[in-house]
């Protein structure tokens, strides 16, 4: 698969800065997604924190993720609007996290989830007949069918608290892919209307959990 010179350029940025977040703490903690320090006014952590990880394997598969769904995107659209999406996904991801943990002053997070999320949800829904090879799973799954799954286990480790993973951040970058994609081709709203439909399920979910307060 050719790689085009904008996820490279995504993806170097992602490994040089999260090289040195690991071996430098105060850059670490710095930069990364912090309630109280964006609330005390360091807005640029809801960027920065989007090119720093935890670890190598939270690097990778974020990357790798990256490395199969930016193509898709880029061939649609082009490198221009798959940076615009990346990026609004990364802020969005950070927005949503900043609404559901806004009283939780120790909150942090870090990771390009946010915006690889909102790559993977622009693909499934420019390509929705994709066909995705899971491991442990022998036959390929219809990408539309993966990424409703992923969205509602997101919901489901929002509710539950699970483990230190920002799944609000992959909801919210979620919502930024679907917005923005749609933005540039509304057309799939009458091409695709049961695929459009059917991806927006799991964000209305999730707002109709909170104002019900069950998330």
């Amino acid at each position: 698969m050719n790689m085009h010179l904008a996820t490279i350029a995504i993806m170097a940025v992602n490994v040089l800065i999260s090289l040195k977040g690991f071996n430098d703490v105060v850059f670490f903690d710095r930069y990364k997604f912090a309630i109280g320090a964006i609330k005390a006014g360091q807005r640029d952590r809801m960027v920065t924190s989007g090119f720093l990880h935890v670890d190598i394997s939270h690097l990778f598969m974020n990357m790798f993720t990256l490395y199969f769904f930016a193509p898709v995107v880029i061939n649609w659209f082009g490198w221009g609007k798959f940076l615009i999406i990346y990026f609004v996904s990364l802020i969005g991801g950070s927005l949503l996290a900043l609404f559901f943990h806004k009283d939780e002053p120790f909150y942090s997070a870090v990771g390009a989830s946010g915006a690889v999320t909102g790559v993977l949800y622009a693909a499934i829904l420019l390509q929705p007949d994709m066909q995705l090879g899971i491991m442990f799973i022998p036959i390929p799954i219809p990408a539309y069918i993966l990424g409703l799954a992923y969205m509602l286990y997101s919901i489901y480790g929002m509710k539950k608290r699970l483990g230190n993973i920002g799944h609000t951040a992959h909801f919210g970058g979620a919502i930024g892919g679907y917005a923005t994609t749609l933005l540039f081709k509304p057309d799939l709203i009458i091409t695709d209307t049961l695929m459009v439909i059917l991806l927006a399920i799991p964000i209305v979910i999730l707002f109709v959990l909170e104002k019900l307060g069950k998330i």
